[in-house]
């Protein structure tokens, strides 16, 4: 909205400037929000509200004003309040905005810490063990690198674009903001093609009883990680040649914008396809068991089974996917930010912490390290206690009196003395 007033300023002085000076009455106007063109003594002109407040109220209202015979502008009438249906008294103020922000801000760094803390730690423990190492684990560590990525490029798109905050960051346009919005839209992309690929992977196993380990494990890298570049790689040359302005986090039109927004949308949709066939699989599965026990522990494994597989999918992202950006920005901002920050806590919470083979590997090495620690702390209790007891210490006398018979002499000549 900023950019877009500030580019109709420039636009209203540029046609003042070219104006004839011949003409009488009252020049061309910028009041700060809308451009009034050129009027007559006594004319009335009548404009549209501007377009961005449509955005906020949904109002298609108008403005009039008149050319008095000062060859001044009167106020406009009815006031934008009023007109354009927008009340500043029930939205929120500046210092209001900045507080409500600075607050979400920290909560969506403080998911955004715990998800990479998490993620790495998880990273450790499938690298670490041998027994992890497997087609399904290996997926699931992409994964993990994809949500590290995206929390370190959130990271550094704050600190790259509202560091300082005396510089208003709509008007910066610098080769570093540019490419750590680049970064950051390049972790969106692998994300999303990464939970795709969990989600085809899931489905393969269910359709393909005999699947080899390592037949499909260098495609899906390819395409987990070749797809976004190649995206990437479009999405920079197109806004370098067709709009390069600010720090290209401004809203794009037309094809700009569906080069990341197209790609993204069709792995959301891909993958809620494949959620509902995998949940319609689990759910034949569970009333062709023989036997299966009540329908409550049916259904209690198919909604621990939904619950585990939403975070997995990203399904939730399904829920503004198709809507404009201004639509619902307030949920909006707490499903995809808030939420979202603690996505990959979640993830690697249910499928490496929680999940009962890693942890009973986890016990088994606690147990291998404290016998350890038994078996030094037992030896070195063994070597002091022969160190310090009586008989060693007669020996030790025995073995010097062997060694040194002046010392034998002279301890002899001294218990002669003492005598």
């Amino acid at each position: 909205i900023f950019q877009q007033v500030v580019k109709e300023e420039a636009l209203c002085l540029e046609h003042n400037e070219s104006a004839s000076p011949e003409l009488k009455g009252c020049a061309r106007d910028w009041d700060g929000l809308t451009c009034w063109p050129r009027a007559t003594f006594g004319e009335v002109v009548k404009i549209p509200c501007p377009q961005f407040f449509e955005e906020f109220t949904n109002t298609h209202g108008f403005l009039q004003r008149n050319c008095t015979q000062e060859e001044h502008w009167s106020e406009p009438f009815p006031p934008y309040t009023v007109a354009c249906g927008f009340d500043e008294s029930s939205s929120k103020g500046p210092e209001d905005q900045k507080s409500y922000y600075s607050a979400f801000w920290r909560v969506y760094t403080a998911g955004y810490a715990a998800s990479v803390t998490s993620l790495i730690t998880a990273l450790i423990v499938f690298a670490a063990f041998r027994k992890f190492h497997c087609t399904r684990n290996y997926i699931h560590m992409h994964l993990f690198v994809s949500f590290i990525l995206r929390a370190i490029a959130v990271f550094t798109k704050d600190a790259v674009l509202f560091a300082d905050e005396t510089m208003d960051h709509c008007l910066m346009s610098t080769v570093a903001c540019k490419a750590a919005v680049a970064f950051f839209q390049f972790s969106i992309l692998a994300n999303f093609f990464w939970l795709l690929i969990e989600g085809i992977y899931l489905q393969t196993l269910l359709l393909l009883t005999f699947v080899s380990n390592n037949k499909f494990v260098w495609w899906f890298i390819f395409t987990g990680w070749g797809a976004p570049t190649a995206v990437m790689f479009t999405w920079v040359l197109t806004r370098i040649h067709q709009q390069n302005t600010g720090c290209w986090d401004d809203d794009e039109n037309g094809v700009v914008l569906w080069i990341i927004k197209g790609p993204i949308l069709l792995t959301v949709l891909i993958n809620f396809i494949i959620f509902i066939n995998v949940i319609r699989i689990l759910v034949h599965k569970l009333k062709s068991q023989e036997g299966g026990g009540s329908h409550s522990s049916h259904f209690v494994r198919l909604a621990k089974s939904t619950l585990l597989l939403i975070p997995l999918f990203g399904v939730h992202y399904i829920v503004f996917a198709f809507f404009p950006e201004s639509t619902g920005l307030e949920a909006r901002l707490y499903i995809e930010l808030g939420l979202g920050s603690f996505q990959g806590f979640v993830v690697a919470l249910l499928y490496c912490f929680s999940n009962a083979e890693v942890q009973t590997e986890l016990k088994k090495q606690l147990c291998k390290w404290q016998y350890q620690e038994y078996l030094t702390f037992t030896h070195k209790q063994g070597t002091l206690s022969r160190e310090t007891s009586p008989v060693n210490y007669v020996t030790q006398l025995s073995l010097l009196d062997k060694i040194s018979p002046k010392r034998r002499t002279s301890l002899f000549q001294d218990g002669v003395t003492t005598v």
